[in-house]
């Protein structure tokens, strides 16, 4: 048997898609992902942080840092596209879900967390 099913298009063909945009998912790119990693190994070696998450929807990449694996994150960095113009597209969330900082750059963001880990290991 030589049947072939191709896997269906998702071009936004049923209902409640909107106006025919393709369904997509966001995510962090390969300098993105590769500066968030670089920040959580330096916090996990000095031994802040212990897990990650990471979450990827069709409005927004979010990044998520725990100190342990059974509680709220401690910070979460998402990338939502659609806030590009207007807010910036990055923001920094604390554990309480309350936004710390928001802007255009990923640098920008994780700064005051650059902060904390020179006070974690200076101490």
């Amino acid at each position: 048997m030589s049947n072939v099913t191709p896997f269906p298009l998702q071009t936004g063909q049923g209902s409640g898609q909107g106006s025919g945009a393709s369904v997509s998912q966001t995510g962090f790119d390969r300098l993105e992902l590769q500066r968030i990693m670089d920040l959580y190994g330096r916090m996990v070696a000095a031994g802040h942080w212990r897990d990650y998450a990471i979450d990827m929807g069709r409005e927004a990449a979010i990044f998520s840092a725990f100190r342990r694996a059974a509680e709220r994150p401690e910070f979460r960095i998402e990338k939502r596209p659609s806030l590009r113009h207007r807010q910036g597209m990055w923001a920094l969330i604390g554990e309480a879900g309350h936004v710390l900082k928001r802007g255009a750059e990923l640098q920008g963001i994780l700064a005051p967390v650059e902060r904390r880990l020179l006070k974690i290991v200076g101490d």
